[in-house]
């Protein structure tokens, strides 16, 4: 009985292997090209996980109302750029970023995320400047040299300045999957570059 089963499902898998290859071949011999089979519609994809929209203004008109108490609550700027920068509010979070950065200065990560808001805005140059920035205040800040060698290379189209903005990056984080990533990038790029 298992023989039996067990030979029937295979002939109809050959039949189907032949059959799909016949159609194939003859719309190849045709000129004709082979209808693809339209993928059945996927449930939608549900929103990551986090806090509303309506949580996330909330938040922002609390963090207003302390700051409008306490203008010199830096962890309160740092956490409104940051629900600016997350809502997709770039100016909104520069001008946060930017009253955290005027008393302290030298915070790569704050910087950092400063840049990518600057290029969210298209300002690529100015993005470029903040990371640079981010990168020489800490030079083992990893984020601000990636995202140098991503502007470089995607908004600038300066293949040359994102291999040696990557090469910087490497030095500084070799071993992750991200430096790997980077790796086989700059290898693709350096083919590109001749």
């Amino acid at each position: 009985k298992e023989t039996v089963i067990l030979m029937v499902v295979i002939a109809f898998l050959a039949g189907f292997i032949t059959g799909a290859t016949v159609a194939i071949l003859k719309g190849k011999k045709g000129g004709e090209r082979a209808t693809m089979v339209q993928k059945p519609e996927m449930a939608p994809v549900p929103p990551p996980p986090g806090p509303s929209p309506v949580e996330v203004a909330s938040k922002i008109k609390t963090l207003k109302e302390i700051l409008q108490k306490d203008p010199k609550n830096l962890p309160a700027w740092v956490e409104l750029g940051n629900l600016y920068f997350d809502s997709d509010q770039p100016k909104e979070a520069i001008e946060a970023y930017s009253k955290y950065l005027a008393a302290k200065p030298e915070n790569p990560d704050v910087r950092t995320d400063m840049g990518i808001m600057y290029r969210r805005l298209g300002e690529f140059d100015r993005a470029l400047e903040e990371f640079r920035k981010a990168a020489q205040s800490d030079p083992k800040h990893v984020n601000s040299r990636y995202h140098i060698g991503i502007v470089l290379l995607h908004d600038k189209q300066d293949i040359k300045g994102a291999i040696k903005a990557w090469e910087e990056y490497l030095k500084v984080d070799a071993k992750s999957e991200r430096a790997n990533r980077v790796r086989a990038q700059m290898e693709n790029l350096k083919k590109m570059a001749k």
